[in-house]
C-alpha cells in the first residue's frame, strides 16, 4: 500500500496516526474486503444465473455458496490471514459460520421469492429482488463474518505464558 502519498506522508500512515497495530489492522480488513469483493462477485452471478434459468431459491443459494466459498476460504486463509500448509483447525469452525450463512441467505432467498412471485409480474425484475435479497443477507453478515473469522477461525495461537518464577529478579545473598 506504499506509493500513494499526501504531502510526503503515506496516506495509511496518515489515516492510521502512524500505529503499526492500527495499520496492520487496516491491511487485514482491506484484505478481507477484497477476498468479499471477489467471492460476492462470483456467488452473485451464480445465484442471478441459476434464478434466472428457473431454479428454487433455495438450490440457487446453495450453487451461490459453493461457487463464492471456496474462493472465499482460499483467498482468507492464505492471503488475508496469511495461514499455509494443509488446512487444520479453522476448516471446521470456518465451514461452521459459512454453513450458516447459507442457512440465512436461503431462507431469506426463499421467503423474498414467495413475498415477489404474486406481486411483481416481470421475471426480471423477480429476478433483481431475490438476487438483492441473497446480496443483502451476505451484507449483513459481512462484519460479523469479520470479527468471527478474526477471533476464532484464524486467529493465531497465544504465546505461552513466561514461567512467572523464571522472569523473577534473582534475590540477593
Amino acid at each position: 500500500m506504499r506509493g500513494c502519498t499526501i504531502g510526503g506522508m503515506d496516506i495509511v500512515t496518515k489515516v492510521t496516526g502512524g500505529s503499526g497495530v492500527r495499520r496492520t489492522r487496516l491491511l487485514l480488513w482491506a484484505k478481507y474486503s477484497a477476498a468479499s469483493v471477489v467471492a460476492t462477485v462470483i456467488s452473485q452471478v451464480a445465484f442471478a444465473l441459476c434464478y434466472w434459468f428457473g431454479t428454487a431459491p433455495i438450490v440457487a443459494t446453495l450453487v451461490a455458496w459453493v461457487c463464492g466459498t471456496v474462493p472465499s476460504y482460499l483467498m482468507n486463509r492464505h492471503w488475508t490471514w496469511g495461514h499455509s500448509g494443509r488446512p487444520g483447525r479453522d476448516l471446521l469452525p470456518y465451514a461452521i459460520i459459512v454453513v450458516t450463512s447459507a442457512v440465512l441467505a436461503g431462507v431469506v432467498t426463499t421467503v423474498t421469492d414467495h413475498l415477489v412471485q404474486d406481486r411483481v409480474a416481470s421475471h426480471f425484475w423477480q429476478t433483481v429482488l431475490v438476487s438483492g435479497s441473497y446480496l443483502g443477507t451476505y451484507g449483513v453478515l459481512f462484519i460479523l463474518k469479520f470479527v468471527l473469522f478474526d477471533r476464532y477461525v484464524f486467529a493465531k495461537p497465544a504465546a505461552p505464558a513466561a514461567d512467572p518464577v523464571a522472569t523473577q529478579t534473582p534475590a540477593a545473598t
